[in-house]
């Protein structure tokens, strides 16, 4: 083993650690593969960026818009609404008809659109039918990646075999020639689904799949075990303060669904809404975490503690820094960005608009250039010139905190009483600093005075707490304990069967801008004028602290809002709405000039006229020259962390090769399988593939298995293609597991399936798909000697 093999072997085990582990995006992953190769000599400048011309990452960018463009002029879902009516209601029968057409659209369109496509189609069948969504969806997820196994653009995969070969002087496949193999494949895979790959489905999820009402979203996301009410007292302190300023909202995780008053209900009222002695207001949260909330209302200002100000004033120093570009803080929350982990400092405000924001920290994503006021320890603040990431750090003067920041205003002290609830609880289980915007900057406790607690630090009573922020606020809290709560909500005051108040049942888009932030960041009042009520991922509703969790691709999410606001859902492109509200149907007018287009594309490759490359990037162009879709929807339309992982990974392939890297791999497989033939040995590179699909990109595993390939069959004195065919159809049929490919993860949340579902049904047919290329093989693709 020569060093160059060494080092491309190392980077090849690394980069494999890091798709497994997920530590690291995968796009992000192909860019060190690459930039590591480079610095390492093993491939030169011009062969490190090659991937990024190659005619198959072209050729994929270019299919992601000639797909968008079939899905903008509605012609795809024409054609899935029309063959779905023919299907009954039967549900073999209706099997068979979406996975048909799942299979034959996307042999011509990116099978991730085909699922994204067809996903509120067979959920609307499944509602009108009474079927369980649960035995259709997975089928239909099965059949766009049964569907890309016929063509040469039906899947990158089969595009990525094709150019390997090219590279290393063979000849290509044609758009067609995957066709006899893959149409076969299909075939015997919708049978098995059909007839006997269904009774592996979940028969019945009763929360999850019924799909009839209103009332049985509410019921599968168990809102009515969390609405509640609570009563505003006329001597209230919170009477005369707006929404927003008694914090009911805020401070609990509550969502405020209505506000009755003099018998009349007022559904999702503005945050400016000013409270009344008598009102009502129906919520939906936590009741405990409400009732927690509450134990502090008891904790006593200190009216006299000039002593302990000025001992922690004479301790406690404020800095404003800017956020410098490249700041790993910058994009995350301020909850999130964990300053007093990474700096010892904690986050009292940021200036904005000439003006510091002093409130409601929490959930503000920073950005580069921010100006943050930061308070500290002397220490800690003298050190923050050690960090990269700020810029013009400067220390503020007590004129200037008095004049610009009112620091001596906003601390007094508070005392925890002997007999308080609040005694024997942590400072991060208080919520005091998520809700009020409170900072325990020290803790008096017998005689000492200990300063920047941390949040895992217990009270006790009796202690004293200065605390920074706005005293009003311990009078909202205060407030807070007056509210009197009642569970048992009269069926009169049902605002969630309220016709200006509707629940809608919603997923992800798989190229969603969402997907990985958290529900408290997106904000969905502020952005959409709706709420977030609930999200069921992998078969259970999740947890009711909703703010915390970051969505994923595959959750379905339950959306609260007016009718009119949901509606607005239907043509946002972050969203696939799963529940009807009158939605309008596509426009079809471009439908013809799409399909025309499309056609053309297909002749153009099967006549010799052009490389499906050029072909591919022509139409996609006349598809945005007609009006299809415009510029802006074609950049989106391309998934370019797919573009780059198949970019960056491509330089690995080539190093292989030239290293010798693939010929060292191929003799270890050799040495295994060799002395049985050569059949063994493609059967045995065909399940390392099929394999490898569960834990491995498929576009990353067939440019690193191609190679090798490549070699194998060099070694044993045949043509490459038949190998390079097997390896195709293992790396597109990734069955086994939701995240062997998006489609899989799309449907999972609709349909309530766990991992184990897809085990169930996707073990057994990629065994089915196994012995079906087996047997035709050889008769579709012999064995050549070279």
């Amino acid at each position: 083993m020569t060093v160059d093999i060494f080092i491309v072997l190392v980077i090849l085990g690394v980069s494999l650690i890091l798709f497994i582990s997920e530590v690291i995006r995968m796009d992000v992953v192909a860019m060190m593969v690459l930039g590591t190769l480079a610095i390492t000599g093993l491939v030169d400048a011009d062969g490190a960026f090659a991937g990024f011309s190659n005619s198959a990452v072209i050729t994929v960018w270019a299919m992601f818009i000639l797909s968008e463009g079939l899905t903008r002029t509605g012609i795809a879902d024409v054609i899935g609404r029309q063959v779905m009516r023919l299907a009954g209601r039967r549900e073999i029968a209706l099997i068979f008809v979406i996975m048909i057409t799942g299979a034959v659209l996307s042999a011509f369109m990116n099978n991730i659109g085909v699922a994204a496509l067809m996903l509120p189609v067979v959920v609307d069948v499944a509602r009108r039918t009474r079927i369980p969504v649960s035995r259709l969806l997975m089928p239909l997820a099965y059949s766009t990646l049964l569907g890309g196994l016929t063509t040469l653009i039906g899947t990158p995969p089969n595009l990525l075999i094709s150019e390997m070969l090219t590279l290393n002087g063979y000849e290509p496949f044609g758009l067609f020639d995957f066709t006899p193999l893959g149409g076969a494949i299909m075939v015997a895979g919708v049978l098995f689904v059909g007839l006997f790959g269904r009774l592996l489905l979940p028969k019945q999820r009763a929360e999850r799949d019924k799909h009839v009402s209103q009332r049985s979203l509410r019921s599968r996301y168990k809102l009515h075990e969390r609405t509640f009410l609570l009563r505003v007292p006329r001597d209230s302190i919170l009477v005369g303060k707006t929404l927003t300023d008694s914090r009911i909202g805020a401070s609990t995780g509550l969502i405020i669904l209505a506000l009755i008053r003099d018998g009349r209900s007022d559904t999702l009222p503005g945050r400016q809404t000013v409270l009344r002695g008598g009102d009502g207001i129906l919520v939906q949260g936590r009741v405990d975490q409400f009732r927690e909330l509450r134990r502090w209302s008891d904790l006593v200002i200190e009216r006299e503690a000039p002593v302990m100000k000025s001992m922690v004033a004479a301790k406690v120093a404020y800095a404003e820094v800017t956020i410098r570009d490249g700041s790993p803080v910058v994009g995350e929350l301020v909850r999130d960005a964990s300053f007093r982990s990474r700096f010892n400092v904690s986050v009292v405000g940021i200036l904005r608009k000439g003006g510091y924001r002093l409130t409601s920290l929490a959930y503000v994503p920073l950005r580069v250039g921010d100006r943050v006021l930061v308070q500290g320890e002397l220490e800690a603040v003298s050190q923050l010139d050690r960090f990269s990431d700020f810029d013009n750090i400067e220390e503020l003067s007590v004129d200037r905190l008095t004049e610009q920041y009112h620091a001596d205003e906003r601390m007094f002290v508070v005392r925890v009483p002997k007999d308080s609830e609040a005694a024997g609880t942590t400072l991060v289980k208080s919520r005091l600093a998520e809700a009020f915007d409170f900072r325990v900057l020290a803790i008096f406790r017998d005689g000492q005075l200990q300063m920047m607690p941390r949040g895992d630090e217990v009270l006790n009573g009796a202690d004293l707490l200065l605390i920074e922020g706005q005293p009003a606020d311990l009078d909202v809290l205060r407030g807070l304990q007056d509210l009197e709560i009642d569970t048992s909500v009269p069926a009169n005051l049902g605002a969630l069967d309220s016709e200006r108040l509707t629940l809608l049942d919603a997923t992800l888009d798989p190229r969603s801008r969402l997907a990985g932030r958290t529900v408290g960041e997106l904000n969905f009042r502020e952005r959409y004028g709706i709420e977030l009520a609930g999200i069921w991922r992998e078969g259970e509703t999740v947890g009711t602290e909703l703010a915390d969790e970051r969505l994923q691709i595959g959750d379905a999410l339950l959306l609260l809002g007016p009718r009119d606001r949901l509606q607005l859902l239907d043509s946002d492109s972050d969203f696939l709405v799963l529940t009807p509200l009158g939605r309008k149907p596509p426009d079809t007018r471009r439908a013809p000039v799409a399909a025309i287009i499309m056609f053309g594309v297909v002749i153009s490759v099967m006549l010799g006229y052009a490389p499906i490359s050029v072909a591919a990037v022509v139409g996609g162009t006349i598809m945005v020259w007609t009006g299809c879709l415009n510029m802006e929807q074609a950049y989106r339309a391309i998934e370019w962390r797919a573009i780059f992982l198949i970019a960056g990974m491509l330089p690995l392939g080539t190093a292989m090769q030239s290293t010798g890297a693939a010929t060292y791999l191929a003799d270890q497989v050799m040495n295994l399988l060799g002395d049985a033939g050569p059949w063994p040995v493609i059967m045995g590179l065909y399940i390392i593939t099929a394999m490898a699909t569960m834990i491995i990109p498929t576009a990353a595993l067939v440019v690193l298995m191609s190679p090798i390939v490549l070699s194998a069959m060099a070694d044993m004195g045949y043509a490459p293609e038949t190998a390079m065919m097997a390896v195709a159809m293992a790396a597109s049929a990734s069955f086994t597991s939701p995240i062997s490919h998006p489609a899989n993860i799309l449907v999972m949340g609709p349909g309530g399936y766990r991992f184990v579902d897809y085990l169930k049904v996707g073990v057994p047919l990629t065994i089915v798909v196994f012995i079906t290329v087996m047997i035709l093989l050889p008769v579709l693709w012999p064995l050549h000697p070279v």
